[in-house]
């Protein structure tokens, strides 16, 4: 009976026939089949994105800015300030990313940062009233100089001959596209009239805060580098308080300084574009979002010589924007500068991927020349 009962608990069911050999293959043996890699690791939606949001933000703060009477600077960097913080703290919430809570010892050593931020930000609106998209674009490469010559003398950085062709095209194209400002608007105006005179005014204006941007610009990024080696920020540690610090700083410059008169809000906001403004000022914000997140992305999925490619070749979209969207000026000389400019961002970008490739100093594995002197105390000490 017990026997019965160890057969019974032990007994193995096998299919009669051909059935047995009608197993599921292995899967070594299965076929392959093709699997699409997911949209958040293609590196093709990586780029595409990243290219699509940098634009986006430049043509929607030119937008808010290209206003005749539009002077609330402060005021829009404040909203886009907001709504950043609000949008990180919404994804951090759902998890989509995440980033340090707030410290006041790290806020303290990060806020000469937002400083220079804000002076960045507001100058590079300043310049962007003035002043066209592709010529704003092209003067902006003038930062990289700056830059260049920057680590040079505070982090012992080195320029190669190759990236000072690029700088030296850099200017030539920035040149170019001075000369074809003035030279469209002489010819617009005519050259001895109040309006011409007036169209170069502007100009120079933009000229002007183009210049000052370019040095916050570029002592912002050098102090930020030096300040991220303190404090371990990553990419959403240093959104986060960029902008949570700037938030008070614009909210009392835009009381204090800006007119708050209901004139003056009559002309930044009109009736007729006073939804649409609202819109991009907030659509502005979101995009400073778009632009850490797609970068990030686009590091993640691609190499970072990809990436350095995509930053020069994504000044052309950018400077081509200004001409689809905008009354920007298509003349030779504009065309000319574009040109000049994206083709000195490209071979930038090659000359800092060849830079960062040569190998590092290593060890001497033969043996070194030495002096006379040096060898006879060598002998000396053999003997």
């Amino acid at each position: 009976m017990a026997d019965d009962k160890k057969r019974d608990d032990y007994k193995i069911d096998i299919p009669a026939g051909k059935e047995a050999f009608n197993r599921a293959p292995s899967p070594a043996m299965r076929p392959s089949q093709k699997h699409h890699a997911p949209v958040v690791d293609n590196p093709s939606f990586a780029i595409m994105s990243y290219c699509a949001s940098s634009i986006l933000m430049t043509v929607t703060n030119k937008y808010c800015l290209s206003g005749v009477d539009f002077n609330l600077n402060f005021f829009l960097l404040c909203v886009q300030s907001v709504v950043c913080v609000v949008a990180i703290s919404t994804c951090k919430t759902l998890g989509v990313i995440t980033y340090r809570d707030f410290n006041s010892d790290e806020a303290k050593k990060w806020f000469p940062i937002s400083l220079l931020l804000i002076g960045m930000i507001y100058t590079g609106t300043k310049a962007l009233k003035f002043l066209s998209i592709p010529v704003y674009t092209i003067f902006k490469n003038l930062t990289i100089i700056l830059i260049a010559y920057g680590e040079v003398l505070w982090f012992g950085g080195s320029v190669t001959p190759m990236a000072l062709f690029s700088f030296g095209l850099m200017v030539v194209s920035s040149i170019i596209a001075a000369w074809a400002d003035i030279q469209h608007a002489l010819a617009s105006f005519g050259d001895a009239t109040s309006e011409a005179t007036a169209a170069i005014s502007t100009l120079n204006a933009g000229y002007l805060w183009m210049l000052f941007n370019c040095f916050c610009t570029a002592t912002y990024v050098l102090g930020m580098r030096k300040r991220i080696k303190l404090t371990n920020f990553k990419d959403f540690d240093t959104m986060y308080y960029n902008n949570l610090l700037t938030i008070p700083i614009l909210l009392v410059a835009s009381l204090f300084v800006e007119d708050w008169s209901s004139a003056n809000i009559g002309k930044n906001f009109p009736v007729e574009k006073r939804n649409a403004l609202i819109a991009a000022m907030v659509f502005s914000g979101l995009s400073s979002v778009f632009i850490s997140y797609t970068s990030a992305w686009c590091v993640r999925v691609t190499s970072s010589t990809t990436y350095s490619m995509v930053g020069a070749l994504n000044k052309l979209p950018i400077a081509l924007s200004g001409l689809v969207f905008f009354d920007a000026p298509v003349t030779f000389g504009s065309v000319s500068a574009i040109v000049f400019g994206f083709i000195s961002g490209i071979i930038y970008s090659l000359a800092k991927v060849r830079q960062n490739n040569k190998p590092k100093d290593t060890l001497p594995t033969t043996n070194v020349p030495i002096s006379a002197s040096s060898q006879s105390m060598r002998d000396s000490l053999k003997a």
